[in-house]
């Protein structure tokens, strides 16, 4: 029993590729049958013949990875294009790194552990790029015993 015509007469009707096509093995005769694109119209709308779900890639790893990505994670150096300069330029890491230290510099100055000189000369020194961190501005304080005595 040869169904290719129905088969292609049913998937031009529901735009879907032969391939596509599924005939209820049970009316099968019912199929054969049909002679006209409205006999097999009707068979479609009674769900004798209907089109199968299309297969397609999931996106279930996809989005497993998207939610790491989300948290942060997998930006290691084997996941990174470009220069650095390309994800951050410079003036960008320049203005984050100066208004960490100039706010740990005016918190030190608020809590009377620098002097008005101390705060003064650190602004400068951080003004020029001396320093590479919030660490490092402490590091220089301890270095040069900057900080005031607690009374």
């Amino acid at each position: 029993m040869n169904l290719a015509t129905k088969r292609r007469i049913a998937a031009d009707l529901m735009g879907a590729g032969p391939k596509r096509v599924w005939f209820d093995e049970e009316h099968l005769e019912e199929i054969q049958s049909a002679l006209t694109r409205e006999d097999v119209r009707k068979l479609i709308s009674k769900g004798i013949i209907r089109a199968k779900q299309k297969t397609s890639v999931s996106r279930g790893r996809a989005r497993k990875v998207l939610k790491q990505r989300r948290k942060g994670k997998r930006q290691g150096a084997g996941n990174r294009k470009g220069k650095a300069t390309a994800r951050l330029s410079r003036k960008e890491e320049w203005v984050i790194k100066i208004r960490s230290q100039r706010e740990f510099i005016k918190e030190l100055f608020d809590r009377k552990s620098i002097s008005n000189e101390t705060y003064t000369l650190l602004r400068r020194k951080a003004k020029s790029g001396l320093f590479r961190n919030k660490r490092h501005v402490k590091l220089y304080l301890e270095e040069n015993k900057l900080f005031l005595e607690k009374k």
